[in-house]
């Protein structure tokens, strides 16, 4: 029998319970007074009955006689071996592609880089997102994401693979992402066409046989001494955060960010926050006499201990790379860091680990590093200290250096 439940009923229907009006349609009133249909049917291959909602009561919402309506189209799915749960999932999937075939790769890549942008390093990182799928990835950008397919992904990278193959590699990825990205809001389904693993390496040559890794340019650490003494010679402000740079073993961009509520000088600690760091961790650097004795002769007309122009942000690293290339043409800034750690492995006996870590190095062995949780400042104040003094020393005339042996490890 159907049709058991009046209009005037529900409506004034108050106590909690499950109230049949019959094929399946059921009334359901909630501890809170809230009220919801709710189609029950057997399951034929389970057994078991099953609920789908059909939405909640109210003068706004579904009224008594909408809600049979839904029930019978509930039933006739039943009556037709369709599972109305799994047919509802259907019917929303089918709508949310049918959008989709709106929603550009564009459209997806510009969700995914705001979404993401605040847990990225930096702006650098953040600007060559963009900049790298409009410049090797422009075919993509007006096409429907859910109709973006391995040919289209290998219509952008194969003109590069060969030549450029970081660039494409990372143009890869971040395709990858994009599409990952897409797949994960029903915005397309499959799978990725952009996928490495077991997909494009059986197309595409492995980045490693075209791309033979070719390292930085570095100064030899015997010539350290005269390249510091010319490079004192210049007395501008880049030519002092390059030389606090070399003296600290850090990255360019480390130094230029640099502010001077990092540094601490009367406990001659310099601390770069995780935000600022590769590998995302606060980085304790202890500061020689001499990277001391020139933070101490700095102006502090900014917050940042190297303002630019306009004193809101640090200097760039184009007047350090004009320094090198006027002082010793063919090194790079970040290859310092090599200097200095050849001079460390070869002059003194200074532990790996402690070398490493004044290179805010992660430890490659995981055991190790699981084990290995002490930062050693106090070995590093050593190890900087004898480094600052190495780079005071000139190379004699017969190519000699004078040695320096860390003591007491």
């Amino acid at each position: 029998m159907r049709d058991k439940l009046t209009a005037i009923g529900v409506e004034k229907q108050t106590k909690q319970g499950r109230y049949c009006d019959g094929g399946g349609l059921y009334l359901l009133v909630k501890p809170d007074g809230r009220k919801t249909w709710v189609f029950r049917w057997r399951d034929r291959i389970t057994g078991k009955s099953r609920d789908k909602g059909l939405g909640r009561y109210g003068k706004h919402d579904v009224s008594l006689a909408m809600a049979r309506v839904r029930a019978g189209e509930c039933r006739n799915m039943v009556w037709e071996g369709k599972d109305p749960i799994e047919e509802a999932k259907l019917e929303l999937q089918e709508k949310k592609l049918a959008y989709a075939m709106r929603l550009t790769f564009k459209d997806c890549a510009d969700r995914y880089i705001a979404a993401h942008r605040a847990s990225w390093k930096n702006q650098k990182h953040a600007d060559q997102w963009p900049s790298s799928l409009n410049a090797y990835a422009s075919k993509l950008m007006p096409l429907p994401v859910a109709k973006i397919d391995t040919g289209l992904v290998l219509s952008c990278l194969e003109p590069i693979w060969q030549e450029k193959t970081v660039t494409a590699t990372r143009v890869r990825q971040r395709i990858e992402c994009v599409l990952d990205w897409a797949t994960a809001r029903k915005y397309r389904t499959g799978e990725n066409p952009a996928r490495w693993k077991g997909h494009l390496n059986k197309i595409l040559p492995k980045p490693t046989k075209l791309n033979k890794i070719v390292h930085l340019s570095a100064l030899p650490y015997s010539d350290v001494g005269v390249f510091m003494a010319k490079l004192r010679e210049k007395n501008t402000l880049s030519a002092k955060a390059f030389e606090l740079q070399i003296l600290t073993a850090t990255r360019p961009g480390e130094v230029m960010g640099a502010q001077w509520s990092e540094i601490d000088l009367k406990a001659k600690v310099w601390t770069i926050p995780g935000d600022r760091m590769k590998a995302g961790k606060p980085h304790e650097i202890p500061l020689s006499p001499q990277a001391t004795q020139l933070l101490e002769s700095l102006p502090k007309v900014s917050d940042f201990t190297f303002p630019g122009p306009s004193l809101e942000k640090g200097l760039t690293t184009i007047g350090s790379m004009r320094l090198i290339n006027e002082l010793h043409p063919g090194i790079t800034a970040h290859a310092m860091r090599s200097t200095f750690r050849d001079w460390a492995a070869d002059q003194t006996a200074f532990p790996r680990e402690v070398c490493e870590h004044a290179l805010a190095h992660q430890l490659k062995d995981g055991a190790e590093a699981s084990y290995f949780r002490s930062t050693v400042f106090p070995k590093r104040v050593k190890l900087m200290n004898a480094w600052a003094d190495y780079c005071d020393i000139e190379t004699k005339q017969d190519g000699t250096v004078t040695p320096i042996r860390a003591k007491n490890g």
